[in-house]
């Protein structure tokens, strides 16, 4: 028996719950990268910083997108630092929202904690950084698999 846990095939970060992850990281990064683009064309002077944030946002989430979508351990462990440098983004830009609003004539993304997007800016790189926890392969000990 610990031989077919030893074997196991390895949990694939894009297949079941990892797909819906997939999913929303997409949404978010053409919501996010057009309406960043947009507003760094049409209205650049009236929140320079605020619009580049939500380009750096739209960047995050496609890199995220990408690395989840290819797969193996090298993307995982890239999406693992991605989402966590997502959730820094987030709680920073968050803060700096309610401390200084004044800097932030508009929202971003990220803007109050992600609550224009009903808070799933700061949900999701925490579920994902869950599930790519979880979908990493089980590492057995040489004790263990003995037993």
């Amino acid at each position: 028996m610990a031989e077919s846990q030893a074997t196991q095939r390895p949990r694939k970060i894009g297949e079941g719950p990892g797909r819906l992850i997939v999913s929303l990281y997409a949404v978010f990064t053409v919501a996010a990268g057009s309406r960043s683009l947009y507003q760094l064309i049409a209205q650049f002077h009236e929140a320079p910083l605020a619009y580049v944030l939500s380009a750096v946002a739209a960047v995050v989430y496609a890199f995220i997108t990408v690395t989840l979508v290819r797969g193996g351990e090298s993307a995982r462990r890239l999406a693992m630092v991605c989402c966590a440098v997502e959730l820094a983004g987030v709680l920073v830009v968050g803060t700096l929202t309610i401390v200084d609003s004044s800097a932030f004539p508009d929202q971003t993304v990220w803007s109050y904690y992600g609550m224009g997007y009903l808070f799933v800016p700061l949900v999701l790189p925490v579920t994902g950084m869950l599930w790519l926890r979880r979908a990493a392969p089980q590492r057995v000990s040489a004790g263990r698999a003995q037993a």
